[in-house]
Protein backbone atom coordinates (compact mmCIF):
# COMPACT_ATOMS: atom_id res chain seq x y z
CA UNK A 1 0.00 0.00 0.00
CA UNK A 2 1.61 3.00 -1.47
CA UNK A 3 1.53 6.25 1.66
CA UNK A 4 1.30 9.74 0.71
CA UNK A 5 2.92 12.09 2.37
CA UNK A 6 0.72 15.15 4.02
CA UNK A 7 -0.29 17.45 1.47
CA UNK A 8 0.23 20.42 3.46
CA UNK A 9 3.69 19.64 3.37
CA UNK A 10 4.40 19.48 -0.02
CA UNK A 11 5.50 22.65 -0.17
CA UNK A 12 8.20 22.28 2.77
CA UNK A 13 10.40 19.94 0.30
CA UNK A 14 10.99 23.36 -1.96
CA UNK A 15 12.41 25.27 0.48
CA UNK A 16 14.09 22.79 2.13
CA UNK A 17 16.25 21.20 -0.14
CA UNK A 18 20.23 22.50 -0.31
CA UNK A 19 21.69 22.14 -4.22
CA UNK A 20 19.21 21.17 -6.69
CA UNK A 21 15.12 19.86 -6.96
CA UNK A 22 14.83 18.23 -10.46
CA UNK A 23 11.70 16.75 -12.08
CA UNK A 24 10.84 14.54 -14.81
CA UNK A 25 7.41 15.03 -16.04
CA UNK A 26 5.69 11.96 -18.07
CA UNK A 27 2.64 12.49 -18.83
CA UNK A 28 0.29 13.51 -21.60
CA UNK A 29 -1.40 16.35 -19.60
CA UNK A 30 -2.72 17.33 -16.15
CA UNK A 31 -6.59 16.86 -14.87
CA UNK A 32 -5.71 20.08 -12.62
CA UNK A 33 -4.59 21.70 -15.66
CA UNK A 34 -7.53 21.11 -17.77
CA UNK A 35 -10.16 22.79 -14.15
CA UNK A 36 -7.83 26.19 -14.66
CA UNK A 37 -9.16 29.15 -16.37
CA UNK A 38 -6.12 29.57 -17.55
CA UNK A 39 -6.48 25.91 -19.87
CA UNK A 40 -9.82 27.94 -21.05
CA UNK A 41 -7.89 30.67 -22.22
CA UNK A 42 -5.27 28.53 -23.88
CA UNK A 43 -7.66 27.05 -25.65
CA UNK A 44 -9.55 29.83 -26.81
CA UNK A 45 -6.30 31.00 -27.78
CA UNK A 46 -6.10 34.03 -25.66
CA UNK A 47 -3.06 34.89 -23.54
CA UNK A 48 -1.83 32.80 -20.60
CA UNK A 49 0.71 35.29 -18.88
CA UNK A 50 1.38 33.70 -15.84
CA UNK A 51 0.66 35.92 -12.03
CA UNK A 52 4.96 35.65 -11.62
CA UNK A 53 3.75 36.72 -7.82
CA UNK A 54 2.51 33.45 -6.42
CA UNK A 55 3.91 32.02 -3.49
CA UNK A 56 5.49 29.51 -6.09
CA UNK A 57 7.47 31.78 -8.24
CA UNK A 58 8.11 33.65 -5.31
CA UNK A 59 9.89 30.44 -4.02
CA UNK A 60 11.83 29.82 -6.83
CA UNK A 61 13.57 32.90 -7.02
CA UNK A 62 14.23 32.84 -3.89
CA UNK A 63 15.98 29.22 -4.04
CA UNK A 64 17.39 30.31 -7.31
CA UNK A 65 18.75 33.48 -5.67
CA UNK A 66 20.50 31.55 -3.05
CA UNK A 67 22.43 29.41 -5.97
CA UNK A 68 20.48 26.57 -5.90
CA UNK A 69 18.95 24.84 -9.23
CA UNK A 70 15.58 24.00 -9.86
CA UNK A 71 15.13 21.88 -13.55
CA UNK A 72 12.88 19.98 -15.04
CA UNK A 73 12.36 17.52 -18.06
CA UNK A 74 8.86 17.40 -19.81
CA UNK A 75 8.13 14.05 -22.10
CA UNK A 76 6.55 14.91 -25.40
CA UNK A 77 4.84 13.81 -27.63
CA UNK A 78 5.68 13.52 -31.28
CA UNK A 79 2.09 15.59 -32.16
CA UNK A 80 2.46 17.32 -28.56
CA UNK A 81 -1.48 17.10 -26.45
CA UNK A 82 -3.29 19.97 -26.07
CA UNK A 83 -2.24 19.39 -22.29
CA UNK A 84 1.22 19.46 -23.53
CA UNK A 85 1.43 22.64 -25.70
CA UNK A 86 -0.52 24.04 -22.44
CA UNK A 87 2.91 23.18 -20.86
CA UNK A 88 4.79 24.89 -23.47
CA UNK A 89 2.80 27.87 -23.41
CA UNK A 90 2.58 28.48 -19.89
CA UNK A 91 6.57 27.19 -19.25
CA UNK A 92 7.56 30.86 -19.66
CA UNK A 93 6.60 31.81 -16.10
CA UNK A 94 8.78 29.29 -14.48
CA UNK A 95 11.49 30.14 -16.88
CA UNK A 96 11.53 33.92 -15.63
CA UNK A 97 11.51 32.67 -12.10
CA UNK A 98 14.30 30.73 -12.72
CA UNK A 99 13.33 27.08 -13.16
CA UNK A 100 15.11 25.47 -16.33
CA UNK A 101 12.68 23.67 -17.73
CA UNK A 102 13.73 21.27 -20.66
CA UNK A 103 11.55 18.96 -23.19
CA UNK A 104 12.18 15.56 -24.41
CA UNK A 105 10.43 13.60 -27.53
CA UNK A 106 8.66 10.75 -25.84
CA UNK A 107 10.34 8.16 -28.44
CA UNK A 108 13.49 9.80 -27.19
CA UNK A 109 12.82 8.79 -23.48
CA UNK A 110 11.33 5.20 -24.90
CA UNK A 111 14.88 4.45 -26.41
CA UNK A 112 16.66 5.52 -23.81
CA UNK A 113 14.65 3.76 -21.41
CA UNK A 114 13.09 6.16 -19.15
CA UNK A 115 10.03 5.58 -16.51
CA UNK A 116 6.77 6.59 -17.43
CA UNK A 117 6.03 8.05 -13.94
CA UNK A 118 6.92 11.42 -12.68
CA UNK A 119 8.78 12.24 -9.78
CA UNK A 120 10.70 15.13 -7.86
CA UNK A 121 14.42 14.28 -7.12
CA UNK A 122 15.95 16.60 -3.90
CA UNK A 123 19.56 16.50 -3.68
CA UNK A 124 20.05 13.17 -4.88
CA UNK A 125 18.52 12.13 -1.66
CA UNK A 126 15.17 12.10 -1.63
CA UNK A 127 12.13 11.88 -4.11
CA UNK A 128 8.41 12.54 -3.97
CA UNK A 129 7.13 10.27 -6.66
CA UNK A 130 3.98 11.54 -7.57
CA UNK A 131 1.27 9.41 -8.70
CA UNK A 132 -1.97 9.98 -10.85
CA UNK A 133 -5.35 8.18 -12.30
CA UNK A 134 -6.23 6.98 -15.51
CA UNK A 135 -7.72 10.39 -15.75
CA UNK A 136 -4.60 12.48 -14.69
CA UNK A 137 -6.25 13.32 -11.50
CA UNK A 138 -3.11 13.65 -8.82
CA UNK A 139 -3.50 11.31 -5.84
CA UNK A 140 -0.45 12.04 -3.94
CA UNK A 141 3.04 12.16 -3.32
CA UNK A 142 4.64 9.24 -1.69
CA UNK A 143 8.25 10.02 0.17
CA UNK A 144 11.08 7.54 -1.64
CA UNK A 145 14.40 7.34 0.67
CA UNK A 146 15.21 3.97 -0.38
CA UNK A 147 19.13 4.21 -1.71
CA UNK A 148 18.41 1.83 -5.33
CA UNK A 149 15.55 4.15 -6.14
CA UNK A 150 16.93 7.07 -5.49
CA UNK A 151 20.15 5.76 -7.51
CA UNK A 152 17.97 5.05 -10.57
CA UNK A 153 16.21 8.78 -10.55
CA UNK A 154 19.89 9.77 -10.32
CA UNK A 155 20.30 7.92 -13.50
CA UNK A 156 17.02 8.69 -15.06
CA UNK A 157 17.86 12.52 -14.05
CA UNK A 158 21.29 12.06 -15.83
CA UNK A 159 20.00 10.73 -18.65
CA UNK A 160 16.86 12.70 -19.39
CA UNK A 161 19.27 16.42 -18.89
CA UNK A 162 21.93 14.97 -21.30
CA UNK A 163 19.09 14.30 -24.26
CA UNK A 164 16.57 17.43 -23.35
CA UNK A 165 16.21 21.05 -25.08
CA UNK A 166 15.73 24.05 -23.76
CA UNK A 167 12.18 25.02 -24.15
CA UNK A 168 12.75 27.60 -26.85
CA UNK A 169 14.79 25.16 -29.09
CA UNK A 170 11.96 22.30 -28.72
CA UNK A 171 9.52 24.91 -29.66
CA UNK A 172 10.95 25.53 -32.61
CA UNK A 173 11.45 21.91 -33.65
CA UNK A 174 7.63 21.41 -32.84
CA UNK A 175 7.21 24.28 -35.32
CA UNK A 176 9.45 22.43 -37.97
CA UNK A 177 6.99 19.53 -37.38
CA UNK A 178 4.06 20.57 -37.96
Amino acid sequence: MVQFIADETFGDYFREFRHTAWRLETRRGYASDRAGEKYRRFLRGESVETDTGTPWYANIRTQVAEGKRIERVRLMDDVPTEGQRFLLATAVGSIAAGEDIRNLWRADADRLGLPAEDFWLFDSRRALRLHFDDRDEYLGAELVEDPATLVRYCQVRDAAWHHAVRRDVFVEQVLART
